[in-house]
């Protein structure tokens, strides 16, 4: 959520700043609601000195044995029914306020490329190059169902579309892959921690979820409990409404999660396959760190993210989101998009993000110095990467002629085989 000290400071600049998110806001309304409030503050403030007043002159009267006299009286209750009215306006105030806030973005970074959509990313770099082979790659699906591995008639038949059964090989190769992911990102310095995959409103709207996203989430219809599309909405919300001090930071956590996402609007998109599914596994970088320090960490945080894909020689580039493109929360985002052979095309497989303090704000995690001076923290995550389209890569990049698969050697000790054939 975005400091109404700042659009009230220079709203034209943050009204720019929305124009290129494709978004023209005008903030007339808010900064009218907002000096609405800050005259019914100050208002309030004056009844209160009022009322302390006339209360001491009752209290006096009283201790010297003396009847107030009933204009005193009345005042008071005129003066009790003033502050009421004005504080159920004042919470309406606030209300509308909130609303208008929570219904816009992070402003972009300055070194965001300025832009209407993907087609205006900047790619940043290439790491490895595609292999060349004598036959045309095959697509993951195919490759998998033919295996034996990958079986989504069964899923459709259990849960419907965009769902998937695992079978055999691919049960090890899923979890080999998860196990690899956290046991390199933990030598690279972060935490591991599991989380549960229901939270509460509390967590959706911390992270940015709600109210923007509600018709991406999966909710229980008896309980006030939303499923996660990502393990960065618990991991976040570990530190809500807590105090950081500054030597305990950067704090870097990794976490393992199943995650829930409707992809509603998505149909028709990416369909066939492990890329869009409704329930897919995902390994999380999460890291809560000083303002001062959130760039720099953010371009490490591509670079951990990165780096298991280097070690499975999976090729991939990073691309810089333009502002028409970076999500929601964020202020900044790296894509990191792997080689998938079958298309020849490469996609996203991790999203980086540094929301500065957009979700801080909202949890209300503070940093502490040793001054004393305390400010909302910064959060960044990133995909570490996204299981069920690593898998894919997997089967599309290193498929033999023959169909079979080899396993990429660094995911060999979790599999216990180091190749899957057909039966």
């Amino acid at each position: 959520m975005l400091d109404i000290k700042v659009i009230r400071e220079n709203p034209e600049a943050v009204k720019r700043a929305m124009s290129t998110r494709n978004k023209e806001i005008d903030f007339t309304e808010l900064l009218k609601w907002d000096d609405e409030r800050k005259f019914v503050i100050n208002e309030n403030e004056k009844l209160r000195l009022k009322r302390n007043k006339v209360s001491e002159e009752v209290g006096k009267l009283k201790r010297e044995g003396k009847e107030p006299p009933p204009e005193v009286l009345e005042e008071m209750n005129e003066i009790r029914d003033l502050i009421q009215e004005q504080e159920k306006q004042l919470l309406s105030l606030e209300n509308h306020i909130e609303d208008f806030l929570l219904g816009l973005p992070n402003i972009p970074d300055s070194s965001v490329p300025v832009g209407k959509d993907e087609r205006d990313n900047k790619i940043i770099r290439y790491i490895g190059e595609p292999k060349k082979t004598s036959f045309k790659p095959k697509y993951h699906w195919e490759v998998g169902e033919k295996l034996g591995i990958i079986d989504f008639a069964t899923a459709s038949k259990i849960s419907g579309s965009r769902f998937v059964v695992l079978k055999n090989e691919g049960c090890a190769l899923e979890r080999a892959i998860i196990s690899f992911f956290l046991d390199t990102h933990k030598e690279r310095g972060y935490k591991e921690i599991m989380t549960p995959y229901l939270v509460n409103r509390e967590s959706m709207f911390g992270t940015g979820q709600l109210p923007k996203f509600a018709e991406e989430a999966f909710k229980c219809a008896n309980d006030e409990l939303y499923l996660i599309s990502t393990a960065e909405i618990p991991v976040t919300n570990i530190y809500r409404d807590e105090i950081l001090d500054e030597d305990s930071l950067p704090k870097k956590l990794v976490s393992y999660s199943a995650c829930f996402r409707r992809e509603a609007g998505a149909y028709g998109k990416d369909t066939k396959g492990l890329i869009r599914n409704h329930q897919f596994n995902k390994v999380e970088l999460v890291k809560f760190v000083k303002p001062e320090n959130s760039d720099e960490e953010l371009e490490v945080l591509v670079l951990d993210a990165g780096h298991v894909l280097e070690l499975l020689g999976l090729p991939y580039r990073v691309s810089l989101l333009s502002s028409g493109d970076t999500g929601f929360s964020s202020s900044k985002t790296y894509d990191l998009e792997v080689w998938l052979a079958g298309d020849g095309v490469y996609r996203e497989i991790s999203s980086c993000s540094n929301f500065k303090d957009f979700q801080a704000r909202r949890m209300n995690i503070k940093v502490k110095y040793k001054d004393k001076k305390k400010e909302l923290i910064h959060t960044l995550n990133g995909s570490g990467v996204a299981v069920g389209r690593t898998f894919a890569a997997i089967l599309e990049y290193y498929q033999q002629e023959d169909g079979s698969v080899v396993i990429p050697e660094v995911l060999r000790k979790y599999t216990g085989f180091d190749i899957i054939k057909n039966k």
